[in-house]
């Protein structure tokens, strides 16, 4: 699975399950997650690759230069169903 920094992903295995995340760092098996509220950026939550199913969708930079924002752009994610 070939992700980058700003892909959106939905955790499928986990206290997790079922929240979407957006990657900000991608190394070999794992990935670092962030989703605003309780992952802030200052904070992220390594996760293995096997237990996300990532989507079409990639932040822009701006989108996730703070925690607001980041929570702003995945809620809007979320509620339009944008997700494949």
């Amino acid at each position: 699975m070939l992700l980058e920094s700003g892909q959106v992903v939905r955790s499928t295995a986990g206290h997790d399950q079922g929240q979407l995340f957006v990657a900000v760092s991608v190394q070999g098996a794992f990935v670092w997650l962030v989703n605003g509220k309780t992952r802030p950026l200052e904070k992220p939550k390594r996760k293995s690759v096997k237990h996300i199913r990532k989507t079409n969708l990639v932040l822009e930079g701006s989108s996730i230069a703070t925690n607001r924002k980041l929570r702003q752009a995945l809620a809007a994610v979320e509620g339009g169903n944008q997700l494949v």
